[in-house]
């Protein structure tokens, strides 16, 4: 019991630096505290009233009724399955919007990579990622845990002008000088499979599997009532989406059945 909730901390101070929090709000348990926890429904990118207190990702992933399995071509993260659900975490400031942190995972070299990936109200802009658990060996892949190469993502965009995602870990250094840099981060020396496993959950988390129609569905409310979209053809509606204002409401301000 007392691993678990050990586990369970450390977890938070995860997602309380990956949102970069401690500093405003002065400790990590005040930090964590601002954050509201909202189950999610992948499929349809909606909130959910589920509990999120009783939910357990390795319990979701040992009932096959609550994940689905994935295609060879659809698994680019190597992870076999998606849950049905996922637990979100959104901190907000004078009742808007601040900061989306997202639970992400994805094949490195040795094994799963877990952790959390940060971003703004824009839902375009990271703020940090974070990973919690991983396999990866001291002095190479395990330096996703170094906080000099974590300090490169702030900032750093997801999605370009045209809607496509190309954040992307690239080999060996960033020219800042680079008209996408951007969407670049350099890469792990020596480590090439964790930094393609990086790249790889992201691309996974941020798409059509993953979080995209969540994103889109807070971007744009509009979308939760699209009954037959093609995601095929969502790069328009991502630039229109990101275009609108940054001021995004509390859940419980948004329509019924959203």
């Amino acid at each position: 019991m007392l691993q678990k909730q050990n586990i369970i901390l450390d977890q938070q101070k995860k997602i309380v630096a990956a949102a970069n929090l401690e500093d405003f709000y002065g400790s990590v348990s005040d930090a964590y505290n601002s954050i509201e926890e909202i189950i999610i429904d992948l499929d349809t990118g909606n909130f959910t009233d589920l509990d999120p207190s009783g939910y357990d990702l390795s319990k979701e992933l040992q009932d096959n009724s609550k994940y689905i399995n994935l295609s060879s071509a659809e698994d680019i993260a190597t992870i076999k399955v998606r849950e049905n659900y996922s637990k979100v975490f959104l901190e907000y400031r004078d009742d808007e919007l601040n900061t989306v942190i997202l639970p992400v995972r994805g094949y490195g070299l040795w094994g799963i990579l877990y952790g959390y990936l940060a971003i703004s109200n824009d839902l375009n802009t990271i703020v940090g990622l974070e990973f919690y658990e991983h396999k990866e060996t001291p002095g190479l892949g395990a330096e996703i845990d170094n906080p000099a190469w974590k300090a490169l993502w702030n900032g750093k965009k997801l999605f370009d002008d045209e809607g496509n995602l190309l954040i992307k870990v690239v080999k060996g250094k960033v020219a800042m000088n680079e008209a996408d840099s951007y969407y670049k981060v350099d890469g792990l020396s020596g480590a090439t499979l964790t930094s393609n496993g990086v790249t790889n959950l992201l691309a996974f988390w941020l798409g059509d599997l993953g979080y995209l129609k969540f994103l889109l569905s807070i971007l744009n409310p509009q979308y939760a009532y699209f009954s037959n979209f093609k995601f095929e053809n969502f790069n328009s509606f991502v630039v229109n989406s990101l275009s609108i204002g940054k001021a995004l409401p509390n859940p419980a301000a948004l329509p019924s059945g959203f």
